[in-house]
């Protein structure tokens, strides 16, 4: 919105400092400054009117440590973090851009989806909530407008890198120091593709329409068979490890902001010319728009960390959690990173595991034996460590310092093949 008005002011009334707003950067700066005023100043707010509807958590007596202190608590606190992240949106992206259009339209159905859920186990007293199967429906339809929507929509490209030979000469600085453009090492035609980074490789590109290849001349008009469900997959998965890594305090919101923070740089550096041919990576015309609403994101999960570290003020609920995974998965798929995510998201994947793990072995030795057996104390793995007698904040602080590893190394896996 501030964009098309300050590109208004400044090509017809010449308005001092109005130019400012052409910069991403400062953009991005105001995205991440106002975000953090709205989850500070409103999120005081709203936890007050929860506080007076009586909107709390619902606990399951799991019989651990600090739990009884936690009922009550006010839930459904993901809506500070959805205003956060769609106000500074809409202020300050390019709302024609189809990347933003489809990050705004996952925040806005994910929110929905995790909204009903927690309106259903607060307001209809029931701890089951909405019930799984219309979440996986949600998390589907989801994946299938994002596939769908990059498969044919004309204005999601790439700009292929072509071949050393054919790169031009250098040019020459008026120094006389020998430069190579790097406009000149990317195709000038943008074209549509499948294509995707593939880490440790070193071409760092894989194509989903490849998979297809036995089906002779013509394979690729089918490729959308493949990639839709590869998106649906990553979008349901991650949207889900998000939701069960949200189970003590802080421990989601704050995982989530080291992942968006890291997304935030993959973003740049792709939608970025200079960077996209410095890194030999893939160069992916107008994604760089989308670090407005990453920095959004990121500022929205630290605001919202204020009230929600240890001991919480509020929780999230499926309001926050369901959309902090599925922008993550949207995101990542929109800068063709996603299949960095089982890296950058390993604290969302270890915990998934460790459920899957849990009720695979239970059952498998229950068919066996008669009797089921477990792996871990409890599960998610949060909670195996808690009934080790570690804690709370001890286990969030090392599960972030184990996300800011992993972080690192996924930025590292772009030069490292």
């Amino acid at each position: 919105m501030f964009y098309y008005l300050f590109t208004y002011l400044d090509e017809t009334v010449n308005f001092p400092g109005a130019g400012v707003f052409q910069y991403i950067s400062f953009r991005a700066a105001m995205a991440v400054i106002t975000s953090l005023i709205i989850s500070l100043l409103f999120g005081k707010r709203l936890i007050r009117l929860l506080v007076k509807k009586q909107v709390g958590e619902l606990i399951r007596d799991l019989g651990l440590e600090g739990q009884k202190e936690k009922q009550g608590t006010p839930t459904m606190g993901g809506l500070i973090i959805l205003g956060a992240i769609l106000i500074p949106t809409l202020l300050f992206a390019k709302l024609d851009n189809i990347y933003i259009v489809l990050m705004i339209f996952s925040t806005v159905w994910l929110g929905l989806i995790g909204f009903i859920d927690d309106y259903i186990k607060v307001f209809r007293k029931n701890k089951k909530g909405l019930a799984g199967k219309f979440k996986i429906y949600g998390q589907v339809a989801l994946g299938l407008v994002v596939g769908l929507t990059m498969y044919f929509n004309e204005n999601v490209v790439i700009r292929e890198k072509i071949s050393e030979t054919e790169v031009r000469q250098p040019m020459q600085t008026e120094e006389g120091m020998g430069v190579t453009d790097p406009s000149l090492r990317f195709s000038s035609e943008m074209v549509k593709s499948t294509k995707t980074t593939m880490p440790f490789l070193k071409n760092n590109e894989a194509d989903y329409s490849r998979l297809l290849s036995f089906l002779g001349e013509g394979y690729r008009d089918w490729a959308w068979f493949i990639f839709v469900p590869f998106v649906i997959l990553i979008i349901t998965f991650v949207s889900n490890g998000a939701n069960l890594t949200d189970g003590m305090d802080g421990l989601a919101t704050g995982t989530s902001a080291i992942i968006g923070a890291t997304l935030g740089i993959l973003a740049w550096v792709s939608g970025n010319i200079v960077f996209a041919d410095y890194l030999n990576i893939m160069y992916l015309p107008n994604t760089g728009e989308l670090t407005i609403f990453v920095s959004a994101f990121v500022g929205a999960c630290i605001g919202f960390l204020w009230y929600n570290t240890y001991p919480a003020q509020v929780f999230m609920g499926d309001t926050g959690s369901l959309s902090l995974g599925g922008i993550i998965a949207v995101f990542a798929i929109l800068i063709r990173k996603e299949i960095l995510l089982p890296l950058l998201c390993g604290i969302f994947l270890v915990e998934s595991l460790s459920v899957i793990m849990q009720v695979g072995y239970f059952k498998y030795t229950r068919m066996k034996t008669g009797t089921g057996k477990r792996i871990f104390k409890m599960s998610p793995l949060h909670h195996h460590f808690q009934v080790l007698g570690y804690p709370e904040p001890k286990i969030v602080q090392r599960f972030f310092i184990a996300g800011i590893m992993l972080a690192v190394f996924t930025i590292i896996t772009l030069k490292l093949r």
